[in-house]
């Protein structure tokens, strides 16, 4: 996320990375997971890295994708981590069934 922008839905204005990186917050992965992160919203994406055990990670957008069950329950909801990095919300701890992120645009 160095370089690029990102989006955000609704605001018709690209923001900066640094911009988005001065309000993320970051959420734990649920425990004893080995998380896929995968280039788009869905399991269909190509996997791109696995996040080890105990990771905690930004979520700098999310948008709706494939549905995913998961230990924090099923949703459509994916995390969008880094550029073009996409995990399914239904492993990461937000506290939330909903969105905690602006969209993705």
């Amino acid at each position: 996320m160095a370089t690029e922008d990102i989006e955000i839905s609704g605001t018709g204005e690209p923001e900066t990375a640094a911009t988005a990186e001065a309000r993320v917050r970051s959420y734990p992965v649920a425990p004893g997971v080995r998380l896929n992160v995968r280039s788009g919203p869905g399991t269909h994406y190509r996997i791109v890295r696995v996040l080890p055990e105990g990771t905690t990670v930004p979520i700098y957008c999310q948008r709706p994708g494939d549905t995913v069950t998961g230990p924090y329950g099923t949703t459509n909801i994916w995390d969008c981590i880094a550029n073009a990095q996409y995990v399914s919300d239904a492993y990461v701890n937000t506290g939330s069934d909903g969105y905690v992120a602006p969209r993705c645009s």
